[in-house]
């Protein structure tokens, strides 16, 4: 059993008709397509371009998240090697990731990613090249000394997972003096990360963090997962590659998951009708904070989806990521009955949170 109490709580049972259950159900699929695409990307485009598009990723959500989440986190009092390893161990805890936080001196501050990952989830581990794993530790950890005004801040990377060492390992280290871009993120295997102590782990007040926000917070760290691939990879690959390789990973996904994510949210699989689907989209939308109104029309149902918090705050995103996007629901209803198919009629307002779109669930002819 973890020793984090994050993560302990993050694992208490829920009831499925809560919405508790509905946002686990969304961090579940999210976490599910974000290893796929990974894997996918790997596979269609090769492991340089992944390594590529995930570097474009973490930077970009380090850019966006890293600076504004220091006061939240109350990491302004201690040393910028301590303060840059208990975030990561702080933010991490919270999407539900084992790590464990190591200060050594004020100077020297490690941190330690444990088996099973889970940013490589099961055995998808087995897949995933070490371009991405050097893509996430420059375009994040790499980033760090900028992002708090001290060029003199890296981080020495002592293990890697796809190395078959002891998980992600490293520390932040302040050198005596700055650092050229490329000295930002060096290796050093052999290096064995010291024992943790829980004690001298960073806590949050739990008082002040409920399971619901938890298990809340936990959802969207796995959706910005999503959001921020999308965009890198629309820019990375264009629209119409992306369209291809995120909507045959949602597709998948939609696939797999779909007979565990009924489980989660109490919804039995003796009911094959084109409502019964309507009513999992329901719930899913509901775990998102959006809005799903149902409508018999004929033999199907017709679907209003009003929001799209996944990609909240963005303007001008290309119809290509919410078509890919989509891949995760009819990959699902194949599942839930081979004999329906989900047609998109119409679609306006993406990004800024705006979307309104009409899907329509029918009898294949």
């Amino acid at each position: 059993m973890s020793s984090n109490p994050f993560i302990q709580t993050l694992n208490v049972p829920v009831a499925p008709h809560s919405r508790e259950a509905e946002f686990r159900a969304v961090a579940h699929l999210y976490h599910a397509l974000f290893t796929g695409l990974m894997l996918h990307v790997v596979l269609k485009k090769g492991a340089a371009v992944a390594g590529e598009w995930t570097y474009r990723l973490f930077r970009a959500q380090h850019l966006e998240k890293f600076a504004s989440s220091f006061d939240k986190l109350g990491l302004t009092e201690v040393s910028d090697a301590v303060a840059a390893a208990q975030y990561h161990y702080l933010s991490n805890s919270v999407g539900g990731v084992e790590v464990e936080f190591i200060p050594e001196t004020d100077k020297k501050a490690w941190v330690h990613f444990c088996h099973p990952r889970w940013m490589f989830d099961g055995t998808a581990l087995c897949g995933m090249p070490v371009e991405i794993s050097r893509g996430i530790l420059t375009g994040w950890y790499g980033h760090n000394g900028v992002s708090l005004g001290n060029r003199r801040l890296g981080f020495v990377c002592t293990s890697q997972d796809m190395t078959g060492q002891y998980g992600l390992a490293g520390y932040f280290q302040e050198f005596d003096r700055e650092l050229a871009p490329e000295e930002r993120v060096q290796y050093s295997p052999g290096e064995l990360a010291p024992k943790f102590d829980p004690a001298l782990a960073p806590q949050l007040d739990l008082a002040a963090w409920p399971a619901e926000r938890l298990i809340k917070a936990n959802r969207n760290y796995a959706m910005e997962y999503i959001k921020t691939g999308l965009t890198q990879m629309l820019a990375l690959l264009g629209p119409d590659e992306t369209r291809a390789i995120v909507g045959n990973t949602a597709g998948l996904i939609g696939r797999q998951f779909y007979r565990g994510l009924q489980e989660t949210l109490g919804l039995g699989q003796a009911d094959e009708s084109a409502h019964g689907f309507a009513e999992f989209m329901k719930r899913f939308a509901a775990g998102q904070d959006d809005d799903v109104e149902t409508m018999s029309d004929g033999d199907g149902v017709v679907i209003g989806w009003t929001g799209w918090r996944l990609m909240r705050g963005l303007t001008n995103l290309h119809p290509a990521a919410f078509e890919a996007w989509l891949g995760l629901f009819t990959g699902a209803l194949a599942v839930h009955n081979r004999f329906l198919r989900l047609d998109l009629l119409d679609a306006a307002g993406l990004g800024e949170g705006s979307l309104k779109a009409r899907l329509k669930i029918s009898p294949v002819k």
